[in-house]
């Protein structure tokens, strides 16, 4: 079910550096898929985490649930930070009662990928995470 935001869709290819991201504001999912190591990452993720936080503030009225696929083969620390700044915004929004599904892709093969995915139900506890075991299919 699709909802009547007023936030416009978000559409990145990815570059050698950074993921490609998809949000669906109007369709509520939300989706980032490739490598996240670019030179600056406040440049690159600050205006994605600005437009979730609007989103959301819109949206608060709207019961649906909101999912985020995050299938990431690789990201470095000042990615996973900022992340860390998604995850916990939609984790506020899902302790306020909405909803939220935050869908972890990995490599089977990448227990340390595996391992933060499972950490992130500890770290973001309001947040309904599922770990999945094939990056392909996000």
């Amino acid at each position: 079910m699709t909802d009547t935001t007023l936030t416009p869709s978000i559409a990145l290819a990815a570059t050698h550096s950074t993921p490609e991201v998809h949000f669906d504001f109007a369709a509520r999912r939300l989706m980032m898929k490739g490598e996240a190591y670019p030179e600056n990452a406040a440049a690159f993720f600050r205006p994605l985490l600005e437009a979730v936080e609007a989103w959301l503030q819109e949206s608060a009225a709207a019961p649906q649930s909101v999912e985020l696929h995050v299938a990431l083969s690789y990201f470095n620390s000042s990615s996973t930070k900022l992340l860390f700044e998604l995850f916990d915004c939609l984790n506020r929004f899902a302790q306020a009662g909405k909803p939220c599904h935050l869908h972890w892709y990995y490599d089977a093969e990448d227990d340390i990928s595996e391992e933060f995915g499972q950490e992130l139900s500890l770290d973001f506890p309001a947040l309904n995470v599922t770990p999945i075991a094939d990056l392909s299919a996000c």
